[in-house]
């Protein structure tokens, strides 16, 4: 709680340092923090977020308009890679012989690829030029990128109209990574044209699977791209908040902890 009482504008830019410092922030820790009731936090929340400042999730805030460190896939696969190699492992006993798999530009999508350089008569179709390269001594599986730019920052290619090609392919299972899993948002992502392109990618496969770290439980991104009605599992670690989990299961989710 704060020593003095602030005028609203002082403490609407004190929420917004304080999130900035965390990442996210819930409504109940904001009403500790600053001695005010959740009524006045979320008023103080939607103020911010009609200025632009920040972007609303379940219960709390994040940032908005990241830049684009947030997207670069070196600095993603340094951020919790031992829920993301369980999270790996996990989804690649997922996936039998014959089939074909989606493999999105997700540092958690990398770590699925890791798990599979033994596999044989496996078609994995990726956006991804790193899951592309990290199965190039994979002898038994068969790598498929559909056309597009390379966005640099996520190492991919990005382009609605390169996806064309994928409409030959039965595609199986694509697992998705996400910036975050909220409701009523679904899956979402930071980048519109990353999300646009993953959204016909979503319909193209019979089985969606997210593949995400609890930290990305209750964030909210720029743009969504599979609706909670679009998703049949979500593979993620042991941390991942057991209100929000329930909530999802309540959907119809399959939840697995892993």
């Amino acid at each position: 709680m704060s020593d003095h009482p602030l005028y609203p504008e002082e403490r609407r830019q004190a929420i917004l340092s304080h999130l900035h410092a965390l990442g996210r922030v819930t409504v109940s820790e904001l009403s500790q923090k600053f001695g005010v009731s959740e009524v006045t936090v979320r008023s103080d929340l939607q103020v911010l977020t009609q200025q632009g400042k920040i972007l609303r999730t379940h219960g709390g805030a994040v940032p908005a308009a990241p830049g684009l460190e947030d997207l670069r896939l070196e600095r993603r696969r340094h951020q919790h890679p031992q829920e993301k190699g369980h999270i790996g492992a996990a989804a690649a006993r997922m996936i039998e012989k014959g089939n074909a798999v989606f493999l999105d530009s997700s540092s958690t999508a990398l770590a699925i690829a890791q798990h599979l350089k033994q596999y044989q008569y496996v078609t994995v179709i990726t956006s991804s030029l790193a899951v592309a390269q990290e199965l190039l001594d994979a002898a038994g599986v068969t790598v498929v990128m559909p056309g597009g730019a390379v966005q640099r920052h996520t190492a991919s290619l990005i382009d609605v109209d390169g996806l064309a090609y994928l409409s030959r392919f039965n595609i199986q299972k694509g697992f998705f990574g996400a910036h975050g899993l909220a409701i009523p948002e679904g899956l979402t992502d930071i980048s519109a044209e990353v999300a646009a392109v993953k959204q016909e990618l979503v319909h193209m496969c019979r089985q969606v699977i997210a593949v995400m770290d609890a930290s990305k439980w209750g964030r909210v991104g720029l743009a969504t791209f599979a609706g909670l009605d679009d998703i049949d599992i979500v593979l993620t670690d042991l941390e991942a908040p057991p209100e929000l989990v329930s909530q999802i299961r309540e959907h119809g989710i399959d939840v697995r902890l892993v």
